[in-house]
């Protein structure tokens, strides 16, 4: 891929978050969701690409934009689009801070078409890549994060969404002596969070979303971090998903190169509301300053945009 259509792909994500940013704190989760998709879908008409969406907004019959198989682009490489207009669209909703919108892309055929279901996943930065087992103990991947980076285990800090589901394993945390960062949706941002040195966060585990998996499979992977995944059906209907997707073993442990093959891939979030890593969206008269990251796996470059952007210049559709 053109190093150069990093830049587009900023452009597409800053589109999204202004484009649904004046509705946050408004109660409208599906309201602000559908504002960030027409408004990515339109900015995707401008970027140089034949791209398709393996992972989007739902099927055809369940999404009129940005669904899966829908091809956008104004013509180039061919490439496998993911997209999360709105990740966090209740944080949105509630004007709580974590919610971006995000993109992650690869060449054809690299990015794995995750069925809608939840994925068990482990996430960790660059020092601890080779450390995680997701079918070892909490215990014993704590010890070894903690050994490669250098700390003792009560220095280190997990990121575990807070759902009934995960209190098997908030307790294994506890006991083993680490602390707990609970988050209440999104779990893109915050396994981004782990992947990058500074940030408090050395650790993601617990299950979410499928396709959010890939997405941060994608940030992990241009980062140098590790990251281990399972998917996890519920029942024979979502066995059958993942069987029509073309995902024959189940119980198979999906590794970074599993999630996001070959030798190049982007990633790009901008935040909507104020983030660990990213400014929030700030408004002003005339105008909106915005806050990217975007990445690249084949060079290692990690940039953070900073945009002022004009409202009496561009088409930037905004809910007041």
């Amino acid at each position: 891929m053109n190093r150069e259509l990093s830049m587009e792909f900023v452009r597409v994500t800053e589109a999204a978050a202004i484009a649904c940013g004046r509705s946050v704190g408004y109660g409208d989760k599906n309201g602000a969701d559908q504002l960030a998709v027409d408004a990515m879908r339109k900015m995707f008409d401008t970027v140089n690409i034949s791209g398709t969406v393996v992972i989007g907004e739902g099927e055809l019959d369940e999404a009129p934009m940005l669904y899966i198989g829908e091809k956008v682009g104004a013509g180039g490489p061919e490439v496998d689009i993911a997209v999360d207009p709105v990740e966090g669209t209740n944080l949105v909703a509630k004007g709580q801070p974590g919610a971006i919108a995000v993109i992650a892309i690869a060449p054809k055929g690299c990015l794995l078409h995750a069925p809608d279901m939840y994925m068990d996943k482990i996430a960790v930065g660059p020092r601890a890549k080779g450390c995680i087992d997701i079918n070892a103990s909490v215990q014993e991947n704590l010890s070894r994060v903690a050994k490669a980076l250098e700390r003792n285990i009560s220095d280190l800090t997990v990121v575990v969404l807070d759902r009934p589901r995960h209190q098997q394993i908030m307790d294994d945390i506890r006991r083993a002596g680490a602390r707990i960062q609970l988050i209440t949706d999104g779990d893109v941002n915050p396994i981004v969070n782990a992947g990058i040195e500074g940030t408090g966060v050395h650790m993601y585990i617990g299950k979410g979303g499928a396709p959010e998996g890939v997405l941060a499979a994608a940030a992990i992977k241009c980062l140098g971090g590790d990251m281990q995944a399972k998917l996890a059906p519920e029942n024979d209907a979502e066995v059958a998903r993942c069987l029509k997707m073309g995902i024959g073993d189940i119980n198979k442990v999906l590794t970074l190169d599993d999630m996001v093959k070959g030798d190049d891939c982007m990633f790009t979030a901008t935040a909507i509301t104020e983030c660990n890593l990213l400014r929030g969206l700030n408004y002003f008269g005339g105008g909106v300053r915005t806050h990217t990251v975007s990445m690249r796996y084949l060079t290692g470059t990690v940039r953070f945009v900073d945009a002022v952007h004009s409202f009496d210049r561009k088409d930037i559709e905004i809910k007041v």
